[in-house]
């Protein structure tokens, strides 16, 4: 119960990475507020948490809606009075057009950023007071690994996640003073429905041989990592960006060959 007492906002939770936080952040003792536009999916997601005897409850989210972060905010706060950690998981992307820099369309690449850039800014910006005037709270941004490691392609998403760690940096500079943390989980591949819907076996494969681990992660990992960052445990700890890639992006960039050919002979 690393998060007795604890009252927790979770975006873009109707599924997934956040599905899967929001679930483990409830087990661990928080309130949990799943956000999301299927406002319908997380309320009953909510209501077989609290069947499961914990405590939780959907909120209205539409990431792509300026006002819907304040709305979002005001909904928590008037129902549970605080927000103690916010977790910022929206993120997308569009793997079919954001290529890389010389054939991606600038309108993609500007929305893409956008979405992704803003849905961290937003809902930071709207929890920040409140957490100022309960002293101090923790901020978690999900980022991703194509943050850190250039890709062939993915320019536009690859861009506001890098954006993004740097985004969590500001903040837990600028907001220590009054005893706010801010931290980012960067995940690597990880076994969603969205990556089964939009990977092919062949590329998975192809990316898992640059995996030491040798597999996907699991949703529960990442949220793992964001109670460590939700608890008291890391009560220090702030600025941090967290690799939770089995390795990857760690070793020599050709380990997959290199870990074939070592095999071989």
């Amino acid at each position: 119960m690393k998060l007795r007492n604890k009252v927790v906002l979770v975006t873009a939770a109707s599924r997934g990475i956040g599905l899967a936080i929001a679930r483990t952040c409830a087990k661990e003792g928080a309130s949990v507020y799943i956000a999301s536009r299927e406002l319908e999916q997380v309320q009953e997601e909510a209501e077989k948490l609290e069947a499961e005897g914990y405590r939780a409850k959907g909120v209205y989210n539409d990431a792509y809606v300026s006002r819907s972060y304040t709305t979002m905010v005001e909904d928590v706060i008037q129902d549970a009075g605080r927000i103690d950690v916010l977790v910022n998981n929206f993120g997308t992307s569009n793997p079919n057009k954001d290529l890389d820099v010389a054939n991606t369309d600038v309108n993609v690449f500007l929305e893409t950023v956008n979405l992704n850039l803003r849905s961290v800014f937003l809902s930071s910006q709207e929890v920040i007071p409140h957490m100022v005037n309960r002293g101090g709270g923790s901020i978690i941004n999900i980022s991703s690994i194509g943050g850190l490691v250039p890709d062939v392609s993915q320019v536009a998403y690859g861009t506001s996640k890098a954006a993004i760690n740097h985004l969590t940096k500001l903040i837990a500079v600028q907001e220590a003073k009054h005893n706010i943390r801010c931290n980012a989980i960067l995940p690597g591949m990880t076994a969603t429905a969205s990556v089964e819907k939009n990977l092919t076996g062949e590329f998975k494969e192809l990316f898992l041989r640059h995996i030491p681990f040798k597999r996907m992660a699991m949703p529960e990992e990442m949220a793992a990592a964001v109670v460590y960052f939700a608890s008291d445990e890391s009560s220090y700890v702030t600025g941090q960006l967290l690799t939770v890639s089995g390795g990857f992006g760690l070793a020599t960039p050709i380990y997959g060959d290199i870990a074939e050919w070592t095999k071989q002979r």
